[in-house]
């Protein structure tokens, strides 16, 4: 028995050290102790750029603003059943440490942005805060992501594994639970609604690739089962090659950037630029009191087209300038100060 015994152990002495030759052959292991830290996707970011990020793509200057919505239900339950949570907090995480786009809020924050903005309304938040209308950054792109799993086969990922280098490393591979986990991302714009950009990722191409390593301990500072199980591991590799290559499209398509500011900047902007009221072009706007005058241009010096009685409707026709919004009277079209007028 207790030669049995240290066969075995051999045996499994000789699969850990032939899992790190393999995956040297299929590409090579990453430089970073992968094990060590979680998944792939860890470290932090803030606006002064990424810190501790490996293999993400990086920009210069943000290409557009982008939020990153919450999978289809189908895909949660999926996920769930390797307890593993929304992978939204990851992504966003992607993101912001890549430098290529800004992200806005558009989740569980966002209500609680519009909570806030609801106290200011009601006068229950202290004066000088600055909190109101026309603030918030547009997105100018949806990210969706999604899983789907191949299951039902006998020794998964790692049982592929175990058919070149001997059943036993399964065990060092972890034994994943799942045949096949394939990502996507899915970008559309979010004027027109047209999906512009879209790419895929495969665990087959992603677990080899970034060797033995990545089926360490540790806790991924995204958190969600992504950092802490080989299932979670495994997806997250899947998801930096999907963002890596939407970064690539937008790169390469000129017409897809946007003109935005640096995180900083934008980050700055939000307690510095004056709240005001929000309107869109066909609102019928009446004002707060009487006597409001319309010009001709946007500025309080230019030539008065109509003065406005209490009861007097505009129309909104064009773009804000300077504080000012054109609108069209009975009287003619000018450009009304935005703080005099409210909706109809």
């Amino acid at each position: 028995m207790v030669r049995i015994s240290m066969n075995r152990a051999m045996a499994l002495a000789a699969s850990f050290a032939l899992v790190p030759a393999l995956a040297l052959a299929q590409g090579g292991l990453t430089k970073e102790k992968q094990g060590k830290g979680g998944s792939v996707v860890q470290g932090a970011a803030g606006t002064d750029g990424s810190k501790g990020d490996t293999g993400l793509e990086h920009c210069d200057k943000p290409m557009a603003a982008m939020a990153v919505v919450e999978p289809q239900s189908e895909y949660m339950m999926a996920l769930s059943r390797y307890n593993l949570q929304s992978p939204v907090s990851l992504i966003r995480m992607m993101i912001q440490q890549s430098n290529c786009f800004i992200v806005v809020e558009r989740g569980q924050g966002l209500r609680n942005m519009q909570q806030e903005r609801a106290l200011s309304e009601g006068g229950q938040v202290r004066s000088g805060s600055n909190i109101g209308g026309g603030q918030m950054v547009a997105a100018d792109f949806i990210l969706t992501p999604a899983v789907v799993f191949s299951e039902g086969n006998a020794g998964g990922v790692g049982g592929a594994v175990g058919g070149l280098l001997g059943r036993r490393a399964a065990v060092v591979a972890g034994g994943l639970k799942f045949k096949e986990a394939q990502t996507s991302m899915l970008v559309a714009d979010s004027r027109s609604g047209v999906q512009v950009a879209a790419a895929e990722g495969s665990t087959r191409k992603a677990d080899m690739r970034l060797g033995a390593g990545l089926f360490g301990g540790g806790m991924g500072a995204a958190g969600g089962g992504y950092g802490n199980t080989n299932e979670g591991k495994i997806i997250a590799a899947a998801f930096m090659d999907n963002y890596n290559k939407i970064v690539g499209v937008v790169r390469d398509d000129p017409s897809l950037q946007r003109n935005v500011g640096t995180l900083k900047q934008e980050a700055a902007s939000g307690g510095t630029r004056k709240a005001g009221s929000v309107f869109n072009e066909g609102d019928t706007l009446g004002p707060k009191i009487a006597g409001v005058k319309v010009y001709a241009q946007a500025s309080d010096t230019g030539k008065v087209v109509a003065t406005l009685a209490r009861g007097d409707e505009m129309v909104v026709v064009g773009e804000e300038k300077d504080g000012y919004i054109k609108v069209e009277t009975a009287s003619g079209g000018g450009w009304v100060r935005m703080t005099l007028v409210q909706k109809r």
